[in-house]
């Protein structure tokens, strides 16, 4: 079960031929305490990956929480158009982080890890950043911004790119191993996907 209506970790999913079925989690992330946001990012997938395990105590539970950081700071998903222009203009230009916290339960056994990617961004114009807000693709992501996007800001990034799309999926198949749920031949197949 992958707790996550996410479209990005389901469509990763789908690409690795792992059979899935999606059943969002319900947890409320604001209510999180201040913490260093790769912190941020692993405690929520496993909060998410606890609740909607609760539902499925027969299956595996995947979830995942990404979290993008600007000199330590994490950056939320934009609650409107002009918070996502507000992000994308402090993101122009530089480099930040992202991370991404992924978890599993099985078994009453809980599996975690958390991924990190450094991106670089372009040098955005404002009317570059109104274009690609106007698309409304940032709307739904942290830090406004997909690297699967058309128009995407990203120059350049070092580290996993399933990562920064929300699922790391090398990470993730260490957990399926670490649960017993693949062989290391699959987590092997996989793993390579990352470098795509």
């Amino acid at each position: 079960m992958l707790a996550s209506a996410s479209p990005r970790r389901a469509e990763l999913l789908t690409r690795l031929r792992l059979p899935f079925d999606v059943a969002p989690s319900d947890v409320e992330e604001s209510h999180i305490a201040d913490c260093p946001p790769d912190i941020l990012a692993k405690t929520l997938a496993k909060l998410k990956a606890q609740s909607a395990a609760g539902a499925w105590p027969g299956r595996p539970v995947l979830a995942a929480d990404t979290v993008v950081a600007l000199d330590g700071q994490a950056l939320g998903k934009p609650v409107d158009i002009a918070d996502a222009v507000s992000m994308l203009e402090r993101l122009s230009g530089r480099e930040h982080d992202v991370f991404t916290g992924v978890a599993l339960v099985w078994r009453g056994d809980l599996f975690s890890a958390v991924g990190a990617t450094r991106v670089r961004f372009r040098g955005l114009t404002r009317q570059e950043i109104e274009a690609y807000v106007a698309t409304d693709a940032p709307l739904d992501k942290a830090g406004a911004y997909g690297i699967q996007d058309g128009g995407s800001p990203v120059e350049s990034y070092e580290g996993s790119y399933s990562n920064v799309v929300g699922l790391p999926v090398a990470l993730m198949a260490d957990l399926l191993l670490q649960a017993g749920l693949i062989g290391g031949p699959v987590r092997a197949t996989i793993a390579s996907e990352d470098a795509r």
